[in-house]
C-alpha cells in the first residue's frame, strides 16, 4: 500500500490514542485523543479538512476500536486500514503459535526496528506496560517480556499495602530511597531498569542494538546507560513498513 499525500496515523492504546498527520510524507501535526474528552476530540477532527488514508495500530478492545473507526469514517468518509499481526511480515517472523495473540504495537515496533537496524535488535517499549522483544539478525522473533509499567507497579503497591503512602512528588532514580516516596519511585526504577538489563544479559548470542520507544523510553534508556536510540515514533514507522509490505 503506497502512502497517500494526506495520511492520518493512529497508535491506539487502552487509555487513549496518539496520532500524527502526514502530508507528502512529512509530519505536520500530532496530538492525543481520549474518548470522552471533547478538547482532544476536536483537535483530532479538525487536524485537516481533506484526508486520503487512515492507518490504525490498536490494542484497544473491540468496542473502543469500533467507536473510533466510526468517528473517523463519519468525519472524513475514509475507511480506516487497521494493521493486524501476522505470522510473517517481510523478513520479520513471529514466534507465537497463534500470531494474532501478539500485540500489534509490539509487532510494528519490531518491524520499524528491522528497517532501522540490519543486525540483531532489542526493542523496549516503555508505556503502560514495559515490553522487551528480541529479534535475530535473520528476522526471527526470539521472544519477549511483558511487565507492568511504572504507573501500574505503583498502583498495585498502593492498593495492597496500608502503610505505603506519600504526598510528595519525586522522580525515578536508582539510588536507595531516603523517604517512602523515594523508596517507591526508586524501587520501581530499579525494577524497570533491572528487567531490561537482565533481559539483555539473558539474551545471549550476538550483541543487540537497543531501540527504545514509549512515553518512558527516553528516561529508561538514560537510567539503563547501555547506549541505544530513543525513537518515539517507532510504532508509527512500523505502520508504514507494514503498509508497504501489504502491496
Amino acid at each position: 500500500m503506497k502512502l497517500a499525500a494526506i495520511c492520518l496515523q493512529l497508535d491506539v492504546g487502552n487509555s487513549g490514542a496518539k496520532w500524527r498527520l502526514l502530508i507528502d510524507g512529512q509530519v505536520i501535526a500530532r496530538g492525543k485523543y481520549v474518548s470522552g474528552d471533547e478538547a482532544s476530540r476536536q483537535l483530532l477532527l479538525n487536524c485537516t479538512v481533506q484526508l486520503e488514508q487512515i492507518w490504525i495500530s490498536s490494542v484497544a478492545g473491540p468496542a473502543a476500536q469500533s467507536e473510533l473507526a466510526a468517528l473517523l469514517l463519519a468525519q472524513w468518509g475514509v475507511e480506516p486500514w487497521v494493521a493486524r499481526t501476522g505470522a510473517r511480515t517481510g523478513s520479520l517472523v513471529n514466534s507465537y503459535h497463534d500470531p494474532t495473540r501478539m500485540g500489534i504495537d509490539r509487532w510494528l515496533a519490531m518491524l520499524a526496528g528491522r528497517q532501522r537496524e540490519a543486525g540483531r535488535i532489542c526493542v523496549v517499549d516503555a508505556g503502560s506496560a514495559l515490553t522487551i522483544d528480541i529479534v535475530g539478525e535473520s528476522g526471527q522473533h526470539e521472544g519477549g517480556y511483558i511487565i507492568p509499567g511504572p504507573v501500574l507497579m505503583e498502583r498495585a503497591l498502593l492498593l495492597d499495602t496500608d502503610r505505603v503512602r506519600f504526598d510528595e512528588e519525586v522522580g525515578y532514580a536508582l539510588s536507595p530511597g531516603l523517604s517512602t516516596a523515594e523508596a517507591v519511585r526508586h524501587g520501581i526504577a530499579l525494577a524497570q531498569v533491572g528487567a531490561v538489563a537482565l533481559a539483555i544479559d539473558c539474551g545471549g548470542g550476538q550483541a543487540m542494538q537497543l531501540l527504545f520507544c514509549g512515553g518512558g523510553g527516553e528516561a529508561l534508556m538514560q537510567l539503563l546507560d547501555r547506549g541505544g536510540s530513543y525513537v518515539p515514533d517507532l510504532v508509527f514507522e512500523g505502520l508504514g513498513v507494514m503498509a508497504a509490505c501489504s502491496g
